[in-house]
């Protein structure tokens, strides 16, 4: 009797304070391989189910270079232009605007806070797409900030440590009860 394929599944989240957030992860090499293909399309099901735009193989305990992009209108970013997912693997940024932009991000290893983060308004994108292909490709706005925000955690970074000032922190809570009444609209401004 022939095995049924086993179906994509939502993955634990891994939160910061596990060793694996701040480590920086390896190269994949083998993008073909089952496991590779498995995980992508978990890290789909797992990014979808907690209303993420994007989810870094570190997130769910995996080191390995590869994230997804799946910005799509959530509760917790209701703005975000729709996309189909895409899995990013081996990036490397090889352009960055000299425009900064500060935006908020969440992030869910990070759950419960915000932080008004810098970011390059656009990024120039070397990666491997789950095929095997090359993609050399230019994301802008909030894209780009996703490109970013999951190149940072391959990197064993997040998004804390990209702040100006710990006073740019603000709860998920008071962010979505300001965010409902347009206070912070006015607070994400381009700096040079």
């Amino acid at each position: 009797m022939a095995k049924k394929p086993t179906s994509a599944k939502a993955l634990e989240l891994c939160l910061l304070g596990n060793p694996i957030i701040r480590k920086e992860a390896i190269e994949v090499e083998s993008i073909k391989s089952k496991e590779i293909q498995t995980l992508l399309k978990d890290l789909i099901v797992t990014v979808k189910k907690v209303n993420g735009v994007g989810i870094a193989a570190p997130q769910v305990g995996r080191s390995v270079r590869l994230f997804i992009v799946a910005s799509s209108p959530t509760i917790r970013y209701p703005q975000a232009p729709k996309m189909t997912p895409l899995a990013v693997i081996n990036p490397k940024i090889i352009f960055a605007s000299q425009t900064i932009v500060k935006g908020w991000e969440g992030c869910l290893s990070i759950p419960g806070i915000r932080g008004l983060v810098p970011r390059h308004e656009s990024v120039t994108i070397d990666y491997t797409d789950k095929t095997g292909k090359k993609v050399i490709k230019t994301f802008t706005g909030f894209v780009a900030k996703i490109f970013q925000h999951e190149l940072d955690h391959l990197d064993g970074k997040v998004f804390l440590d990209r702040l100006d000032t710990v006073k740019d922190i603000i709860t998920e809570k008071e962010y979505i009860k300001q965010m409902k009444t347009n206070i912070l609209l006015t607070k994400g401004k381009e700096i040079k």
